[in-house]
């Protein structure tokens, strides 16, 4: 392992499943965009091609964010939490669309009167992005 992996990953303290909580926000207007997962091949992809990578526990595999969507995130920059078990990315959202239902961000309900509320309009349907609806 190189030096810069070895420091990149060393101060990482992943779970028991090899995974840290990595959070996309916006890096303009800091708003939350999504939280995934990501191990370390993913950790090191993003660093490496300055894109956001993530591990996916539902499909056990890899990805890019953006690699079917086209909506992929540019790294700005990169922070550890001080127990370096979470990360936080500020993020350029490419095409504006984070989420996979077509919304800018995957924290679109807000807790009103007794419910959650879908406050955040769809951009782009979600099966003209995918050619599918998501499960």
């Amino acid at each position: 392992m190189s030096n810069i992996n070895e420091t990149l990953l060393n101060a990482v303290k992943f779970d028991e499943k090899g995974l840290v909580c990595a959070i996309a926000q916006d890096w303009q207007t800091r708003r939350v965009l999504m939280v995934a997962w990501m191990n370390a091949e993913a950790l090191k992809k993003t660093v490496e091609t300055g894109f956001a990578h993530y591990y996916s526990r539902s499909r056990q595999k890899q990805w890019m964010k953006g690699e079917e969507s086209g909506h992929t995130q540019k790294v700005h920059e990169l922070r550890l939490d001080c127990d370096g078990d979470a990360v936080v990315m500020l993020i350029e959202q490419n095409g504006g669309i984070a989420c996979h239902t077509g919304r800018e961000s995957c924290f679109y309900k807000v807790w009103q009167d007794g419910a959650w509320q879908t406050v955040d309009a769809v951009l782009k349907d979600e099966e003209a992005i995918y050619g599918h609806k998501h499960p």
